[in-house]
């Protein structure tokens, strides 16, 4: 399994951002989907999640409203369009996934390595 993420940059607070994880080497179809972030000095976060169907999505509390996580799997692709981004916001901001969206949201088998989002003030 490999996952590619991109988009992420520089951003001022109030702007938007989408990310985007590219899966390949999975039947990517059925596997649920997430995306965690870690800030400097700070553990590892889960920031939303999203069903095999696109049907159930799930998010942090500090990004509901602001954050929409999406799937097109024509293309094996998830996606994360972020509003209203905020400094707290700057992190690392990995995709995973996992065969089931009860293991996605805690403990995925898979990572790809993460592209930084950096929103200035």
């Amino acid at each position: 399994v490999r996952l590619v993420e991109s988009g992420g940059g520089l951003v001022q607070a109030g702007g938007s951002r989408r990310l985007s994880c590219v899966a390949s080497g999975q039947s990517f179809i059925t596997y649920s989907m997430a995306w965690f972030r870690q800030a400097p000095g700070k553990e590892r976060e889960f920031v939303a999640a999203i069903t095999w169907t696109g049907g159930t999505t799930y998010y942090a509390d500090s990004v509901r409203g602001r954050f929409t996580i999406s799937r097109d799997n024509a293309k094996n692709t998830v996606y994360l369009q972020m509003n209203g981004l905020k400094p707290e916001d700057t992190a690392v901001y990995y995709c995973a996934t996992d065969s089931t969206i009860t293991t996605v949201r805690s403990t995925p088998a898979y990572w790809g390595q993460g592209t930084q989002v950096t929103v200035s003030s």
